[in-house]
This record gives structure tokens, C-alpha cells and sequence, in this order.
């Protein structure tokens, strides 16, 4: 049975992907390079390459069930949960393993409401959620690095140790909201006890400090412009491949 959606109509790609034509076909030979398409033995995929990519990167677009998709990419269901279990921890972002002296990143965590429980807690906003530490340039705002996942009832200071964000950029200057005391980041400034209002140039550096850090609440408000993120239904580290797959879509869509 044919599709209603491929990838070989190019109207298709923007609004199920996020990305224009031209970054959709970087990505295909980005993943042909790193082996996504090799043959192997036993029963070919039913879907082309450019066809598999644009069902996985629509499935976290829309968060639509894979009963739906089977039926818009004309395959049977048990396929294209195949197709997304092979093929998404491939599209994952590698993070950055080198920095200039002068960069700058930005750090915070977002809540990722998780139907697993196994790997979800109860959050602050009062749902099974996942908590992931995401890091970006402060200049460019593409995203850097991106800590795996825990529990949604762990604080940002905690997560930031504990999902490995820390480790992966080393001394590099990093600045974060208030949550992140006795990290070593570059926080605002708060008032001592008895102190009733900060100094002037004290609260000028936090103005200062609040608007670059709010580039990372826009990445995130992006970044969830792919649904699923919004209520991950996938199990065990889809969520986790699903997180560090949008972030390299959403940094590829930035860069163009």
C-alpha cells in the first residue's frame, strides 16, 4: 500500500520536520556517512532512507500513535516502530568536545513529561516527568551538549552532576538561573541575610544575566515545538534518544 506522506515531496518535509528541504537532505547524507543506510543481512527496510528519517522525525514532531503513522507511510505498524527504534539513536546529537576560550555556554533544565515510570517521578509540575540538562552556546545558541535523563523530582544543582552536562564541558565558563548554588556556575546575585535590597551594580549584572539566560528558555520553547516532548509515550531511553535526536534538528534547522 503507498504512502500519503514521502519524502520525495519536498511540501511534506517542513511542517512534519521542522526543517526546510535543503537541511533534510543534509541530514540524509550526514546519516548515509555515519552508516544509518548500510545493507545487512536478513529482510530489507520497507521505507528508502530519506522516507524512514522523515516517519521518525514526524513521529516527534506530531506525536501522533504508530497505528497512525503505519497508515500515512502505508507500512504495518510493528515496522514503523521498528524504523524508529533503529534509527533514532543515530540521529542523536554528539556533543562538543572542544571550546574556545572566550565561549560562553548557558545551562538549564527542562521537565519532559514521561509515561514510564520506571524512568519518571512526579515533578513540580505535578506529572511523571523526566528532567534534562540542556547546554548551549550562549553566541550561537545552538545546543552543545545534553545530560541523560533522571528523575523529574530532581533538582537542576543535582542533575547537573549526576546526567554527566558537568563532565562534558569541563572549565568552560557556564552561566545558569539560582537553582545551581555551590556549582561553581555563574549565578545571579542574591541578598544576604538582613540585606533588604541588593547594590546597584549587583542588580545591573543580574539584568544583564537574566537576558542572556533567557536564550535557553527560547531554545526550549522551540525545541518543544516537536510534540513529544510535551508527553513522551516511548519507553526506557526513547525519551532520552528522542531529547538528544530534536536537539540536533533543532540545532540544524538554526545553522540552516
Amino acid at each position: 500500500m503507498a504512502g500519503l506522506i514521502t519524502a520525495s515531496q519536498p511540501s511534506r518535509i517542513g511542517p512534519f520536520t521542522g526543517l526546510s528541504p535543503r537541511c533534510f537532505g543534509k541530514l540524509v547524507t550526514a546519516l548515509r556517512h555515519e552508516g544509518a543506510d548500510m545493507i545487512h543481512r536478513g529482510r530489507p527496510w520497507s521505507l528508502h532512507l530519506p522516507d524512514r528519517l522523515l516517519l521518525v522525525a514526524a513521529y516527534w514532531r506530531t506525536n501522533l500513535t504508530l497505528r497512525q503513522f503505519a497508515l500515512l507511510f502505508g507500512i504495518s505498524k510493528s515496522a514503523a516502530a521498528r524504523i524508529i527504534n533503529h534509527l533514532s539513536p543515530l540521529l542523536a546529537l554528539r556533543p562538543r568536545r572542544r571550546f574556545r576560550k572566550d565561549t560562553v555556554l548557558i545551562v538549564d533544565g527542562t521537565l519532559v513529561p514521561t509515561r514510564d515510570h520506571t524512568v519518571a517521578e512526579q515533578s513540580k509540575n505535578y506529572r511523571y516527568s523526566t528532567n534534562h540538562q540542556v547546554v548551549i552556546d550562549a553566541d550561537t545558541r545552538l545546543v552543545v551538549t545534553v545530560g541523560r535523563p533522571l528523575p523529574g523530582n530532581r533538582n537542576d544543582c543535582t542533575a547537573w552532576e549526576l546526567s554527566g552536562a558537568n563532565a562534558a564541558v569541563g572549565s568552560t565558563t557556564v552561566i545558569a538561573d539560582g537553582g545551581y548554588r555551590g556549582t561553581g556556575l555563574v549565578i545571579p546575585h542574591r541578598r544576604q541575610p538582613g540585606q533588604a535590597e541588593l547594590l546597584a551594580w549587583k542588580e545591573e549584572h543580574n539584568r544583564s544575566h537574566r537576558r542572556v539566560r533567557a536564550r535557553v528558555e527560547h531554545t526550549f520553547a522551540r525545541m518543544k515545538s516537536w510534540r513529544i516532548l510535551r508527553d513522551c509515550r516511548l519507553k526506557g531511553d526513547g525519551v532520552h534518544h528522542a531529547m538528544l535526536g530534536i536537539a540536533r534538528l533543532y540545532s540544524l534547522a538554526l545553522a540552516g
